[in-house]
């Protein structure tokens, strides 16, 4: 028997609106559900790992998953909260997004074909292709009135809002198509229940009209709140833009340092949506975090929490030791593991001076690289006052005036990293 998966939304405070009768209708026997996914990048984001999260939960509690990329809706536009269409997608490039997004599904997701309630990823793409307007018009199309479609708030604000452009004839008919995708799902799939959003109450009970409607059946609704921040701001969005969970787009240092930087208000609840993390465990970790706030221990057992399961193990070690680089002790060793992407992460906003590679050959002197060459600091005779002082150190290393340096200095072979005291960082890009 299935555990009680409305049960497990409520508490992690991942339930919004639901349809009743859908926990009755779960706690019965296997039910299938999906989500679907935007794939106009070849990545997720954490946007996304709410349904993800959803999904998952949902094969936990014994259910089929089934995670639907929309190549057919993503090349059209949803209304939903947005202001503009999408852009179109040529099938490769839609075929490559897929293939993409589905290995960063199996971290969240069991696809092993023997088990009953392994997970399927789909693309209503392969559907409706071939499906011609005139029949899809037919078909489909006769049997949802304008009044209805009219009558759904994602259409209602877009039409009242202050775009210039309004809404066209193709946004406008992406709750069709997208409740198409219900039924097709119903009629071949056996799926009786569709999860997203808030945001897309609207067009999932489309999808449930038409069931009802054509099908003659019955379909559930499932949405969970959009995340927000305490401050207001915009979830999984900084100034860099989204978190990726392509460690190509953000690398893993930067996405612990998102999670590890969020306000306590907000690890209070992202811990609970964003782990697997038993009740109890969240509870303690967030009492013990009430006693002691100013140690972040919840935003750190949040951030190691989901990067271990976005990433690896591996990844969460690679961040920390990348965390005390700047702020712990860490020897020239350490910065020499870094990749570029982390090393420029680490030394994002520290001030930056290119020198061309023709001046390391006979080794670049202290003075050139400190005042000189760089204007790290104000002047040749500061250089070589702080060199007396014994505080300036290359790749974490202290150094002295007579110290050259050269190519054998050069981390990614592209860099290297000046320090003044403790705390003030300077970077020579070696071009």
């Amino acid at each position: 028997m299935p555990s009680n998966f409305i049960e497990e939304l409520k508490w992690r405070g991942m339930l919004h609106d639901v349809m009743p009768g859908t926990e009755e209708h779960l706690l019965e026997e296997m039910r299938s559900a999906y989500v679907g996914i935007d794939p106009t990048a070849d990545s997720l984001h954490i946007g996304h790992l709410v349904g993800v999260m959803m999904l998952r939960h949902f094969q936990l509690a014994g259910h089929k998953p089934y995670a639907l990329i929309g190549g057919a809706t993503g090349m059209i536009g949803d209304p939903s909260g947005k202001s503009t269409e999408r852009n179109l997608l040529d099938e490769n490039t839609l075929r490559r997004n897929q293939r993409a997004i589905k290995a960063q599904l199996t971290r969240f997701l069991d696809f092993d074909n023997a088990a009953d309630n392994a997970a399927v990823l789909i693309n209503n793409y392969d559907w409706m292709k071939d499906f011609g307007f005139l029949e899809f018009i037919r078909d489909i199309g006769k049997h949802i009135t304008v009044n209805y479609m009219m009558a759904k708030d994602s259409v209602k604000k877009r039409l009242t809002s202050e775009a210039k452009e309004g809404m066209s004839f193709t946004e406008f008919t992406y709750q069709i198509v997208q409740g198409y995708d219900f039924l097709h799902l119903f009629q071949n799939q056996g799926c009786t229940l569709q999860m997203g959003g808030s945001d897309q109450w609207g067009n999932i009970t489309t999808g449930t009209e038409m069931i009802r409607r054509i099908g003659n059946g019955k379909g559930y609704a499932l949405t969970c709140p959009l995340i927000t921040k305490a401050d207001g701001t915009k979830f999984g969005k900084t100034e860099g833009g989204n978190i990726w969970l392509d460690p190509e787009r953000t690398s893993p240092y930067r996405f612990y340092q998102y999670w590890l930087n969020v306000s306590d208000e907000d690890a209070e609840k992202y811990i609970r949506i964003f782990t697997f993390l038993s009740k109890d465990d969240i509870e303690a970790s967030i009492a013990k975090h009430r006693e002691t706030p100013h140690l972040r221990t919840l935003q750190k057992k949040l951030a190691e929490e989901i990067t271990v399961m976005v990433h690896s193990e591996e990844e969460l070690d690679n961040a920390l030791k990348a965390s005390h680089i700047l702020f712990g002790k860490s020897t020239s060793e350490d910065l020499r593991k870094l990749d570029e992407k982390t090393f420029l992460d680490v030394f994002d906003g520290v001030p930056q001076a290119k020198i061309a590679r023709p001046e390391l050959e006979n080794g670049l002197d202290m003075i050139g690289a400190l005042a000189d060459k760089t204007g790290f600091l104000a002047s040749n005779s500061e250089a070589r006052r702080t060199l007396k002082q014994n505080s300036i150190a290359v790749n974490k290393e202290k150094v002295n005036g007579n110290y050259l340096i050269s190519a054998s200095d050069l981390i990614n072979d592209k860099f290297v990293l000046l320090q003044r005291g403790k705390k003030n960082y300077f970077v020579l890009v070696v071009e």
